[in-house]
């Protein structure tokens, strides 16, 4: 890790021209927003950016061996779609913890232990509110209904809504957060960082704010998608199975949702340009809205920042292979 103090020469400096053919040929990037900052991530780099309190701008950068995207792995659909959300599961905690600490000042992030603990605790509350828990609100709302509409088909519908309507008082809720309004602008500035890259235009604030805040391959977009494919994919379920039985398969059943949504996702961004397809991405658009809004110079700056620290780490590996 090391400290870029608040510079607008150097930030220029480090902001070059990148073609859109370079965005095509092999550097794909996406990110995240974190406190007071934004993780950007490759094929095979990761970079977390970081305001301080003092205006440094604190970067820490790290190469991917595991979840590098250049591995057999990623090559294979489907699975490549559940490996995808673990990473980003995994370099996300890795990610806010640091923005966290830096933050506030401090050096030392927590230990793995920690880290381990919170993405534990993390899953499971993802689990229990968006899968878990309207399953056992659907079995007793069902018993309300007439006999007619008991049938599995319209459990796993209404199972569906609720759970979509979980998602988005959930979404709806944490974005009236003070802090939380914070991360969204970080989460715009990542995506208008991002749109910039794709389309080859300079790298600098003035030019990266004209850009849209929304971006079709966000994971807000992702979890959308999730919630609707499990719809589809939990009809699968016997209806007479036993509510622990269900719950079982309602796990089971993750990983295959994930793989499909990812892949859904994936081809729709690769044809964004398509009439159609924009039909189908307008939804996940319209969600960000949530998740997502206008920044400021400044955090597009720290965005920026960390974008260039990926593209240069990209650069490298290109250049020694």
């Amino acid at each position: 890790m090391y400290i870029l103090k608040k510079d607008p020469s150097r930030g220029d400096s480090l902001s070059k021209r990148i073609s859109s053919k370079n965005s095509i040929n092999g550097i794909r990037v996406g990110g995240q927003a974190v406190i007071e900052g934004v993780m950007m991530r490759s094929s095979q780099s990761m970079a977390i950016a970081v305001r301080r309190q003092d205006g440094e701008i604190v970067v820490k950068r790290k190469r991917l061996n595991f979840f590098s995207e250049r591995g057999i792995i990623s090559k294979i659909p489907f699975l490549r779609g559940l490996i995808s959300l673990i990473s980003a599961l995994i370099l996300g905690i890795e990610a806010l913890n640091f923005s966290a600490n830096q933050a506030v000042g401090k050096e030392e992030d927590r230990n793995k232990a920690q880290m381990v603990f919170m993405f534990f605790i993390a899953i499971c509350f993802g689990i229990i509110i968006f899968f878990i828990f309207p399953l056992f609100l659907t079995k007793g709302l069902i018993t309300l209904l007439p006999s007619d509409f008991r049938n599995g088909i319209f459990f796993n519908l209404l199972d569906g809504i609720i759970r979509l309507v979980i998602f988005l008082l959930y979404l709806k809720m944490i974005s009236l957060l003070k802090d939380i309004k914070r991360v969204f602008q970080y989460h715009g500035a990542e995506h208008k960082s991002i749109f910039a890259f794709e389309s080859g235009e300079d790298l600098r604030p003035e030019k990266v704010k004209n850009f849209s805040y929304l971006h079709p391959r966000c994971g807000t977009s992702f979890l959308l998608i999730v919630m609707i494919v499990s719809i589809f994919i939990f009809t699968l379920i016997p209806n007479q199975l036993s509510l622990g039985y269900r719950i079982i398969s309602r796990l089971l059943l993750i990983p295959l949702i994930a793989g499909i949504s990812y892949e859904m996702i994936r081809y729709a961004d690769r044809k964004r340009d398509n009439k159609g397809i924009n039909y189908f991405i307008k939804p996940g658009l319209w969600l960000q809205r949530l998740t997502a809004q206008e920044p400021s110079e400044g955090q597009i700056e720290v965005a920026i920042r960390a974008l260039n620290e990926v593209l240069n780490m990209e650069r490298s590996f290109i250049k020694n292979d």
